[in-house]
C-alpha cells in the first residue's frame, strides 16, 4: 500500500527499534515502553500496526485495536519533517478502512488537548469530539475523546 508518496507496510518485529527511537522522541512525555510494541504486535487476531517509509525510512507509524463493535486507534505518528504531506492521512485513512472491513460500528481515540493539527486531521475525516478525559496524559494535559461512526445505528 502508498500514501502520500510513502509506501505504508505492516509493522515487523525488525522495525521496532526505529520505532521505539521516534516514539520517544515525538512523544517524550507519554512514550511507550519498547515492549508495549512486542506485546501490540504479538495481538495479531486484534491489533493491526503499520510504518510508513519514504527512501527507505521510517517516517510513521500506527496502530489499531479492534474487538467489535469499536476500533481504537492506539497510536499515530508522522515525523516533524514530514508533516504536511499527507503521510498521517494516508495512515489514518488505512485505518479506518480496516476498521470497516473487520466490521467496526465506531473509530475512537484519544488526542491531546494541546495538539490542534491532530485534531484538525481527526476533523476532516469525520470525527467527532464526544468526551474529555482531564489530565489523562502524564503532564497533566487533558485527553478529548473523538469517534467516527462507521455503521449507523438504526432502531427495530
Amino acid at each position: 500500500m502508498t500514501g502520500a508518496g510513502a509506501t505504508i507496510r505492516p509493522m515487523a518485529a525488525a522495525d521496532i527499534p526505529t520505532v521505539w527511537e521516534l516514539e520517544r522522541r515525538l512523544f517524550p512525555v507519554d512514550a511507550w515502553p519498547e515492549q508495549m510494541f512486542h506485546d501490540e504486535l504479538s495481538q495479531t487476531d486484534t491489533r493491526l500496526y503499520w510504518v510508513a517509509e519514504l527512501g527507505g525510512e521510517i517516517v510513521g507509524y500506527c496502530g489499531m485495536m479492534c474487538v467489535l463493535p469499536l476500533a481504537d486507534v492506539q497510536t499515530i505518528a508522522v515525523v516533524p519533517a514530514c508533516e504536511g504531506r499527507g503521510i498521517g492521512s494516508a495512515l489514518l485513512a488505512g485505518l479506518i478502512e480496516e476498521a470497516r472491513r473487520r466490521g467496526a460500528e465506531d473509530v475512537l481515540l484519544e488526542v491531546r488537548a494541546d495538539n490542534p493539527r491532530a485534531q484538525e486531521l481527526y476533523l476532516r475525516f469525520g470525527f467527532e469530539q464526544i468526551h474529555v478525559r482531564p489530565r489523562y496524559y502524564r503532564d497533566g494535559v487533558d485527553a478529548l475523546i473523538m469517534r467516527k461512526v462507521l455503521r449507523e445505528q438504526f432502531e427495530a
